[in-house]
């Protein structure tokens, strides 16, 4: 099947309607195939198939000619020299601020705050160190996730060390899940939630089962005063992120340049600054990742003439098309609540998966299966996947896609898998 066909699935309400008319469908096909050919490793590898973007993203063409732009017309640093190649260096990382806050549909620009970080794991712990610890007291209670990715565990937990070590008690909470599907338990959290509640560290997209994790129903647990910090790394340049949605109501949104189409060791971290005080990172900044941030500022152009929404569509037919499929064969094993991907789930938008499915084979051990996909031109994910409190005896296949990806690869990947079965 080519990837001009339509995607089944791709756009059904919760009753199961076709939303998409064939002309749409095949739409989005041609828009796709024109986005692909913008990826140079993707279209220098036809036999290859890159399902890997949750981990790192592949760079379209824009992003690599804007570097290359830039290290040959005005390399130089930022903020420290007064001749033009400085100057415009200057002008590009402040300029990259107003686009991150652009990009988030941030409603109140001039309140808030852009700090350029490495990545994701960096970002939280700046707002750890710099931010939290300042702000909490003996006795304070903060609630973390304890089976998200171990970079929204660790920082929360090195907060509580170092209060401790100053005669701080900080009290640390796990936010509850439900069983089988992965979600956070909504209903649970309400009786977590206390008088001294000052802190909520969650995750936009779940990196292991690609649920959307429903901040807005952590906000309606929490209330309005309790400051929430979001891991998007997941969310930002997968779907559309927009913090002037009231369902969005967070204060710290936290992303990775390198899983955004942008350069590695580029990120931000972006501080509403309505709650608590304001984010103001601590000790001298040095000098900023000039190049990562030049990659951030054109990916951001890119996804945004891409259209996010367009993209999301697109990754979620080709799960929905996976999962429909690989939950029928009875070696398989999909983590998360298989029904929340599937084209028939009466469940609403907001619960769908996102450009991920995770998976054991009952039989063959997940590296061995990453090995073999491989041999078959896959790149996948197989091991325990970061995951706080995950071991190598839990090491699972995962399948994370972006636009590049087609039709035609899933369906040759589900031909290995079911030769497998």
């Amino acid at each position: 099947m080519s990837a001009a066909q339509p995607l089944p699935g791709a756009g059904h309400d919760e009753k199961g309607h076709d939303e998409k008319s064939r002309d749409d469908r095949g739409r989005d096909a041609a828009w796709q195939r024109e986005l692909r050919e913008q990826f140079p490793i993707v279209t220098a590898h036809p036999e290859s198939a890159y399902l890997d973007s949750a981990a790192t993203s592949q760079k379209p063409r824009a992003v690599l000619d804007a570097v290359q732009t830039y290290l040959t017309t005005s390399n130089a640093n930022a903020g420290r020299g007064t001749y033009p190649w400085a100057n415009r260096t200057t002008e590009l990382v402040e300029g990259t601020r107003e686009r991150v806050k652009e990009f988030l549909r941030d409603p109140e620009p001039d309140r808030s705050t852009v700090h350029f970080t490495s990545g994701t794991t960096e970002g939280l712990r700046t707002v750890a160190r710099d931010w939290l610890v300042p702000y909490l007291t003996d006795g304070d209670e903060i609630l973390v996730p304890f089976a998200d990715h171990r970079a929204n565990l660790d920082p929360w937990l090195e907060t509580q060390r170092l209060l401790a070590a100053r005669g701080v008690d900080v009290h640390v909470r796990a936010l509850p899940y439900q069983a089988v599907s992965g979600d956070y338990d909504h209903r649970a959290l309400v009786g977590l939630v206390g008088p001294r509640t000052r802190f909520v560290a969650a995750t936009h997209v779940h990196h292991v089962y690609g649920g959307d994790m429903n901040v807005h129903r952590i906000r309606a647990a929490v209330g309005p005063d309790v400051p929430i910090c979001l891991d998007a790394a997941q969310s930002v340049g997968h779907l559309p992120v927009d913090l002037a949605d009231p369902a969005l109501d967070v204060d710290f949104v936290v992303f990775s340049g390198h899983k955004a189409m942008a350069l590695p060791g580029s990120g931000a971290v972006w501080a509403r600054n309505a709650r608590g005080p304001e984010f103001r990172p601590a000790g001298w900044q040095g000098t900023p990742n000039t190049v990562g941030i030049v990659s951030l500022r054109a990916a951001l152009d890119w996804l945004d003439a891409a259209g996010p929404d367009r993209i999301a569509r697109w990754t979620a037919g080709l799960t929905t098309r996976l999962t429909d499929r690989l939950r029928h064969l009875d070696p398989y094993e999909i983590l998360g609540c298989p029904t929340s991907l599937a084209a028939d789930s009466a469940l609403p938008a907001a619960q769908r998966r996102h450009g991920i499915v995770t998976f054991r084979h009952h039989d063959i051990p997940s590296d061995d299966l990453g090995f073999i996909l491989y041999s078959h031109g896959f790149m996948v994910r197989a091991d325990s996947l970061c995951q706080a409190g995950a071991a190598e005896k839990d090491g699972s296949v995962r399948v994370s896609l972006h636009v590049h990806n087609t039709v035609e690869e899933i369906d040759r990947l589900l031909t290995v898998l079911a030769s497998l079965a």
